[in-house]
């Protein structure tokens, strides 16, 4: 196992151990900060960036060793790497602080450290569409050609739907199109509204086409045609995500509740 695999591997195991930390202090914390419990926010990215990175490190461990072990990949590695560390890090500062982390521009401090979350981001989703396209390019490694395909264009499709649907975040004041009403319905567990458009489908939808389109490659390949079902199952995918986020934009919910 090259070394930017097992760094990914590693990054896969701190983000569970947060995620075991987050339960821990669910057992004893009592703030509330916007109606949810102060360690929600850490505990759903730590989960977020598990899966996450455990994508890459399945991806990444199938490349050739010409990829694995290239300059570039070992630089992409090292910039999730502190990506990871920043995002988590502030996001977990504020919430045992009982503060946000996100669209807090309250102070310089926290106005400079909202730009560095941006910046995190966006190393994220390029680190991403980097490791799609040493996939899609490389002949050597464990990966069939439809496997490369998915991979190559579901990680490309995720930063670009991002960076569209993030886009929007950032020039924000919060998730939602529109102001909702105290005590709104929210949808369980991602507490998104129920009542006004929020933007958080759309960047969910987004963020998981490099999981959604490689699984599409690993169902169809083999089969014939198998490359134009991952094509269109790329646009597709890509076009409900759009549909979503233009819903969110007109202020109108994913469910009303």
């Amino acid at each position: 196992m090259s070394r930017s695999s097992r760094q990914l591997w590693l990054l896969t195991a701190v983000s569970m151990a947060m995620m075991a930390l987050g339960l821990v202090w669910a057992g004893f914390e009592t703030r509330l900060f916007q109606d949810h419990a102060v360690w929600v926010k850490p505990f759903k990215f730590a989960l977020s960036m598990a899966v996450f990175f455990a994508t890459l490190a399945l991806v990444m461990q199938r490349l050739g060793d010409s990829a694995q072990n290239s300059r570039v990949m070992r630089v992409t590695v090292a910039a999730l790497i502190t990506a990871m560390w920043v995002e988590m890090g502030y996001i977990s500062w504020q919430a045992a602080q009982g503060q946000g982390s996100h669209f807090n521009q309250s102070s310089l401090f926290h106005g400079v450290m909202y730009g560095l979350m941006g910046v995190g981001a966006l190393t994220l989703v390029i680190g991403t569409a980097v490791i799609g396209w040493a996939a899609l390019r490389s002949n050597a490694g464990a990966l069939n050609s439809e496997m490369r395909l998915g991979i190559g264009a579901g990680f490309i499709l995720s930063t670009v739907l991002t960076l569209i649907t993030a886009g929007a975040l950032s020039g924000m004041q919060g998730h939602f199109v529109g102001t909702p009403p105290a005590g709104a319905a929210e949808i369980p567990f991602f507490g998104w509204s129920a009542a006004v458009g929020d933007l958080r489908p759309a960047h969910f939808v987004a963020l998981h086409a490099m999981q959604a389109i490689p699984l599409l490659a690993w169902a169809v390949q083999g089969r014939a045609r198998a490359r134009v079902w991952i094509l269109a199952g790329s646009a597709a995918y890509g076009a409900i995500a759009m549909a979503l986020f233009a819903q969110a934009m007109m202020g109108l919910p994913l469910i009303r509740l």
